[in-house]
């Protein structure tokens, strides 16, 4: 590892600051939507946003390769512990996605999803010649398909498909041939069809049901959707203002502070403020893709490419279900929703960004690695 703080200069301080940023703004709504209930709640975050923004400045100035080769030991763990969670895990609603620590909560399937990012990124780079081999393709996807079963198991179906998204936009991103792409999309179309039929469960059959028609049980399944849309159509352009927001406050939005908290933005901050965390996720984003332009080996450019879609198909994800037009999946708003996993996994990827763009800015200024 080198020295800490050695290339403070390199460091990519725009990304830092946006990511504090939104940390930021997740406190002050977690704060706010927890004026009326449980304020334990925002001393936990606080905590957590202690712990994560350390991990990400530790992770900033260790060896990215240290990472990539501690990474196939630690997938491994996280197997063990996915089926492990499945017996021994925390249940809440009918799922065991948790470890309950008793101090905090663990969720395996979170952190599980950084390090599929990186497992592939090591893979592709080896592999970069010969990924065209269909055997290389489907062992690339024998490591998305292990923990996805597990996780669909818990069941975490939102976990499940943000990690084969981001297989299969790492693997669109390689030199494999694009018609490749075609028979995977047949067979994609093939599993929906059988998993819609024998492998989904009622809960997750009535998720899409409600959202084609959120009007077809607005007391019962639908309800979650309809509070959301309600909370961010009432905020108008302004919001009603911090801790004013009658769904987040009178706990008529389900779960405010996590899965829908995007809702709980819209109606106390309003457009205004919605638009703000948008250009924040927006920017997040747009230097992650500076990062991977910068990048000067395949292994860095495979990671960066998995962590911007890990990030990207969290936030549409999210904010698409708080707006109604995608269905429930349970998925956080990355940095903001409240939640120790979650945060985890978030600092984790942006720490491993962070070393790469340190790395390449030495490599593009010393020409060699100093």
């Amino acid at each position: 590892m080198q020295p800490i703080f050695s290339n403070f200069k390199n460091l990519d301080a725009l990304l830092a600051i946006i990511c504090l940023l939104l940390l930021l703004v997740g406190l002050v709504l977690i704060y706010s939507t927890g004026l009326n209930g449980d304020r334990s709640v925002f001393f936990k975050q606080l905590l957590y946003c202690a712990g994560a923004i350390f991990l990400f400045f530790f992770l900033a100035f260790f060896d990215f390769n240290s990472v990539t080769k501690i990474s196939r030991y630690v997938y491994l763990f996280l197997v063990l512990a996915l089926l492990a969670v499945l017996k021994f895990g925390h249940a809440v609603n009918g799922s065991r996605r948790w470890f309950d620590l008793h101090i905090f909560s663990f969720q395996p399937a979170e952190l599980m999803k950084i390090i599929v990012v990186v497992v592939l990124a090591r893979f592709f780079a080896v592999r970069r010649g010969e990924i065209r081999d269909w055997k290389n393709i489907a062992r690339s996807f024998i490591y998305v398909l292990i923990p996805i079963l597990l996780i669909y198991r818990e069941p975490d179906l939102g976990s499940a498909a943000i990690i084969f998204l981001a297989w299969l936009g790492t693997l669109f991103l390689s030199n494999v041939q694009k018609k490749a792409f075609v028979y995977i999309f047949l067979l994609i179309a093939l599993i929906s069809a059988f998993s819609w039929t024998f492998a989904f469960k009622d809960y997750q059959r009535n998720r899409v049901e409600t959202f084609i028609n959120p009007q077809s049980d607005p007391r019962g399944r639908g309800y979650n959707v309809q509070q959301a849309v309600i909370a961010v159509g009432s905020g108008g352009l302004f919001g009603s203002g911090l801790g004013r927001g009658l769904q987040s406050q009178l706990k008529f939005l389900p779960e405010r502070q996590t899965d829908f908290i995007f809702a709980s933005a819209a109606e106390e901050i309003g457009f205004l403020g919605t638009v703000v965390i948008l250009v924040l996720y927006f920017l997040m984003l747009y230097r992650l893709l500076i990062i991977y332009r910068q990048s000067r080996d395949d292994l860095s450019r495979f990671a960066i490419a998995g962590i911007f879609l890990m990030f990207f198909f969290q936030i549409v994800i999210n904010i698409g279900m708080n707006i109604g037009i995608l269905p429930v999946t349970g998925i956080p708003l990355p940095l903001i929703s409240y939640g120790g996993s979650s945060l985890l996994t978030s600092s984790i990827a942006l720490g491993i960004a962070e070393a790469i763009a340190i790395r390449s800015k030495r490599l593009t200024v010393g020409g060699q690695l100093t």
